[in-house]
């Protein structure tokens, strides 16, 4: 992982992140329901690391505002239990079984001991969009205790993005984007003025990325194809399942977040 150029060929030697983009990332970690590996789970992220593999990982904050390794706004998909995460405390959530497995939910510091450095963590911090910055400080604060391992954080929402700058200014940030965001429930709120700046980037100015994670199917636009040819920036892509998804992220990529097979 010390190779500064991309799988795809560029050099990113001046953007100091070739570590990030020199292996596939397991989307959520290298899950297998099927075998009781579930996502965003310890075992999860074991198995990514035993194939060299980096790790993406989501949090949302707790009612106690705690980081928590999980990727939905609601516990119904991936436990037995109902009702929103934000709703429980930390220790009621790290006591809950993800579904079809013997693992809990973990703390994000919990996660990182088990990780300890040994692969690249790719951290995306969900949001509401509502200018909540708790998460980030939180995380940030996670972070912070563990100089010199290789994190990098990311998200959706480009306020988070911006206060990160301020919040764990040491840490590499990313936008994660894509083109149509009418197409997803989460973003609705968030009205056609939104989706275009979003879409095309035109929080630069102050988000600042030091990298991009961009939908797969969206790698052929302007703002992905500038970025990373004109300025340079790393771009990832996401969620690379199919081998059309692949040759896609071969073609217009640096490196792929994948998922639902092992590369």
């Amino acid at each position: 992982m010390t190779s500064e150029r991309s799988p795809s060929g560029i050099d990113h030697a001046h953007s100091g992140l070739g570590w990030l983009i020199a292996r596939p990332i397991a989307h959520r970690g290298l899950h297998d329901a099927a075998a009781g590996v579930i996502e965003n789970s310890i075992p999860a992220a074991e198995a990514a690391i035993a194939g060299g593999f980096g790790i993406e990982c989501d949090v949302q904050l707790s009612a106690d505002g705690e980081a928590m390794v999980f990727h939905d706004f609601v516990l119904d998909r991936l436990t037995e239990k109902t009702g929103k995460v934000a709703e429980l405390s930390a220790d009621a959530l790290a006591a809950i079984p993800l579904k079809g497995s013997q693992a809990r939910i973990p703390t994000l510091s919990g996660f990182l001991d088990a990780i300890a450095g040994r692969v690249p963590l790719v951290i995306e911090i969900k949001s509401r969009f509502n200018g909540d910055l708790r998460l980030p400080r939180r995380a940030a604060e996670i972070v912070a205790e563990r100089a010199g391992q290789p994190i990098v954080f990311k998200s959706f929402d480009p306020e988070i993005v911006t206060a990160l700058r301020d919040l764990a200014p040491a840490i590499p940030r990313g936008v994660v984007a894509m083109n149509d965001y009418s197409i997803y429930d989460d973003y609705a709120h968030l009205g056609a003025a939104k989706w275009h700046a979003m879409a095309n980037l035109l929080h630069f100015g102050e988000s600042r990325p030091d990298f991009l994670s961009w939908k797969v199917v969206d790698l052929e636009s302007a703002a992905p194809y500038l970025c990373r040819n004109a300025l340079g920036m790393p771009l990832m892509t996401w969620t690379v399942r199919t081998p059309a998804d692949r040759e896609m992220a071969a073609r217009h990529a640096d490196q792929m977040v994948f998922e639902g097979f092992t590369p």
